[in-house]
């Protein structure tokens, strides 16, 4: 075939080279032609490609496809419910409420509501005022050993780090917190001078490379985190102990993003790639971990301490229980992050089959902490795709006190999920370094987009309160949730996920699926 197609270019460019003896126009189209002419020769004689090696210039209509297929899908071809990672139907809604627009729903529902997974909440006849639940439920965040306690409202701002993020995005979405009285977490790439120009309340989160508190050999700096924790800017402390996007893999900055700014913020050399450990240098049991939290504790004056992780083997994380029983330390809250997470670089391995999700990993840790009995003493903050009011319900009747948010902040900044966050080309300027995008980004209009959607998800979420006959986001509970599990039966949460009496875990017999797990675990090693 390909010999076919040079024979025919080249029959083409001496019938053109001859009738442009003829008339000179012709020539204008050798000119047109020659390109192409070029184009085919090289693919026709390259090695790497196949395809492109037997239909030279043809064959790349096969890339080129490739490279429109994601926009024609988005934007032509998937329906309202269809898309992914996040459907059109909830990207909607935050460009709705990010802008003020109408966010009613006409005609009726487009999902399946007969369809095997289908969830509702279930509301009351005795429907109570919107106004007794108010306007912005809050949660206050500190145990005993906390000397500075953090009211936070019932959805923030999930961890992402400038770098990942650009600098325009990170001072819109702190502004935004600020306006709206909601925290921004920092993620871990440490604390840039964009999360402190505009004063928006931080929740400063510390992975295993210590970024912006390590010394040159990548160990913790206890004097760098005192000078930093201590900035009022700064309400609370998070340790990163995994992800849900990519658990147990560290995190990933690529060398194209990791500028000289960066690399100062973070205290690494500029240009490389910037690859977190897989797990952190200064402890190594579950007891070594409560001692660690206890000296960020004290180190940050009393601010609020907690960790994150995505559920892994359960025995881990009941060691750890065992071992706050055993140390008598305690997390002020623990933010369990679900495998279904969103990163902007993870391998489609961990994205994909790595990581308990996030209802599953709720409803273990808080059925653990109450069967130990240390419910009443720690906050449970969710994360995990979460764009929607009725998914903050779920996640509140599964045990969370509290919601972060990741994907719908950026989509209310302006993200139009071209899936391409990892290349340094996002088009929108949210997720670049790249000054030539980072301009379109304009801090003056988008963070009142962060604040409004924040503000109408949050009453929205009242709303739903207001209709199962709730005053406040500590009265739900699993019996709220339904789901259809099959065509022929309908459960409610406490059913699929039944929950455990105070206690039950501290001394035998231990209640079903749990007791062999609490045989095997220890406060001493992971």
């Amino acid at each position: 075939m390909s010999t076919v197609i040079f024979a025919t270019l080249g029959a083409v460019t001496v019938l053109v080279l001859v009738l442009g003896l003829l008339w000179g126009w012709i020539f204008w189209l050798l000119l047109l032609l020659a390109p192409l002419w070029a184009v085919a020769l090289y693919d026709g004689l390259q090695a790497e490609h196949s395809l492109r090696r037997n239909y030279p210039l043809l064959g790349r209509g096969r890339w080129i496809m490739e490279l429109l297929r994601p926009y024609l899908r988005q934007y032509i071809i998937e329906s309202e419910i269809d898309g992914a990672p996040i459907n059109r139907m909830f990207r909607s809604i935050v460009y709705q409420r990010a802008k003020g627009d109408i966010d009613a729903n006409p005609y009726g529902t487009k999902v399946d509501v007969y369809h095997d997974g289908y969830e509702w909440l279930g509301h009351s006849l005795l429907a109570t005022n919107v106004e007794e639940v108010g306007h912005d439920p809050r949660i206050l965040v500190g145990g005993e050993e906390c000397t500075r306690k953090y009211s936070a409202s019932i959805l923030n701002i999930s961890a992402m780090s400038y770098g990942a993020l650009s600098a325009p995005a990170i001072r819109a979405l702190n502004r935004g917190a600020g306006e709206g009285g909601f925290y921004h977490n920092t993620g871990e790439g440490g604390l840039s001078p964009y999360h402190l120009e505009n004063g928006g309340d931080l929740v400063w989160q510390i992975g295993t490379g210590y970024f912006g508190c390590r010394r040159e050999n990548g160990r913790f700096d206890a004097a760098l985190f005192t000078e930093k924790s201590g900035m009022p800017s700064v309400k609370m402390i998070e340790l990163k102990l995994s992800q849900g996007a990519k658990p147990g893999h560290g995190g990933i900055l690529p060398g194209a993003k990791n500028t000289p700014e960066i690399a100062a913020i973070r205290l690494v050399p500029a240009g490389q790639d910037v690859i977190s450990p897989s797990t952190h240098p200064e402890f190594s049991t579950p007891a070594g971990l409560l001692e660690f939290i206890q000296q960020l504790r004290e180190l940050s004056g009393g601010k609020p301490v907690g960790f994150k992780l995505c559920i892994g083997r359960r025995r881990e994380f009941i060691g750890i229980c065992m071992a706050m029983r055993a140390t008598g330390i305690k997390p002020d809250f623990i933010t369990v992050d679900g495998g279904e997470g969103g990163t902007g670089a993870a391998p489609l391995e961990y994205s994909n089959s790595v990581g308990m999700p996030l209802r599953e990993g709720l409803a273990f840790v808080d059925d653990c902490l109450t069967g130990f009995d240390l419910r009443n003493q720690i906050k449970i903050i969710a994360a995990g795709k979460i764009i929607t009011s009725f998914q903050i319900a779920k996640n509140l009747a599964l045990g969370a006190d509290i919601c972060n948010s990741a994907r719908g902040m950026m989509l209310a900044l302006g993200c139009v999920q071209s899936l391409c966050c990892h290349t340094n080309r996002c088009p929108t300027g949210v997720a670049t370094q790249d000054p030539a995008l980072t301009r379109g980004l304009v801090v003056e209009d988008k963070y009142k987009r962060v604040a409004r959607f924040h503000r109408e998800t949050v009453h929205a979420l009242t709303d739903l309160m207001s209709s199962a006959g709730m005053k406040h986001t500590s009265d739900f509970s699993r019996k709220n949730i339904f789901r259809r599990v099959n065509q022929h039966e309908i459960l409610r949460y406490d059913q699929i996920f039944p929950t455990v009496e105070p206690g039950a875990f501290t001394t035998p017999p231990y209640p079903d699926p749990y007791g062999e797990l609490i045989k095997i675990s220890s406060p001493d090693h992971f």
